[in-house]
């Protein structure tokens, strides 16, 4: 019986890998047999996700990439491929929270860093990805977010909640423009991760008061395990869409958040 879950000989680049959903997806991939590049500005984290995967018997190489920068984009990308030769799954998930406050009070540039950090990133990653997954087809994954596409009370969150919107745009043109080449196009929505994103978020709570409408759930808000999700349980998801086994899934956007946004 043939694995389709295997992704022996495949070669994945992972953006944002050097933590949280994205170092999680790097060693489930490994796992699965695929080589991994992973993309990240933060090396040092990024060399222990490197360590695990060797050390269970995967390969992994580290580029430096400044995913806001189209030529360091576009050269890691390429280093990639010239290390091994292919690429067949593209995993554009770096992201930031970013400053949170009112729209009033949202400093333009901010909003700029925000949308690049997240948007453009993908745009880029994509962009210099398609030549690469033309040659045999693959499958590329984007990381939205339940906000933005099905939750909308993040207060002060308007210029990630906006890149979310728009990467889920992006990924559904992209989904019927590369169809033709054989590549998928799939955009995951997480709700509540344990992941370190919150290290980038500044939220100004002073301001935010003067905007915040209280929305209560007296018995919790993750009604499926009472708790945030696991970046493990999303690496999973990302092993489905990475694989043959998702062979017709395309252009589709995929909750992954225990039934916090049916609440």
């Amino acid at each position: 019986m043939v694995n389709n879950m295997s992704l022996e000989n495949k070669v994945a680049i992972v953006t944002g890998a050097a933590s949280g959903i994205g170092a999680a997806a790097a060693i489930q991939l490994a796992k699965a047999g695929a080589i991994i590049g992973l993309l990240d500005l933060k090396e040092e984290k990024a060399e222990k996700v490197k360590k695990e995967i060797e050390e269970q018997g995967g390969k992994a190489i580290i580029e430096d990439v400044d995913l806001s920068d189209p030529a360091r984009v576009n050269k890691g990308i390429d280093q990639v491929v010239k290390e091994f030769g292919r690429l067949d799954i593209v995993f554009a998930n770096a992201g930031i929270n970013g400053v949170v406050t009112p729209i009033e009070d949202f400093p333009p540039e901010e909003w700029d860093h925000t949308i690049s950090t997240n948007l453009k990133s993908t745009f880029l990653t994509v962009k210099y990805s398609i030549p690469h997954l033309k040659q045999a087809g693959g499958s590329i994954i984007i990381t939205s977010s339940i906000n933005g596409n099905r939750k909308f009370s993040g207060f002060g969150m308007s210029a990630y909640s906006s890149s979310k919107a728009g990467q889920m745009a992006f990924g559904k043109m992209a989904a019927l423009e590369l169809s033709s080449y054989k590549i998928r196009v799939n955009i995951i929505c997480p709700g509540a991760i344990e992941t370190n994103i919150g290290e980038n978020t500044h939220p100004e709570q002073e301001k935010l008061a003067k905007v915040k409408i209280p929305v209560e759930y007296p018995e919790g808000s993750h009604p499926l395990e009472n708790a945030p999700g696991q970046p493990e349980q999303v690496a999973n998801l990302i092993h489905f869409l990475a694989s043959d086994a998702s062979s017709h899934i395309t252009g589709s956007e995929i909750y992954i958040d225990g039934a916090e946004t049916l609440l």
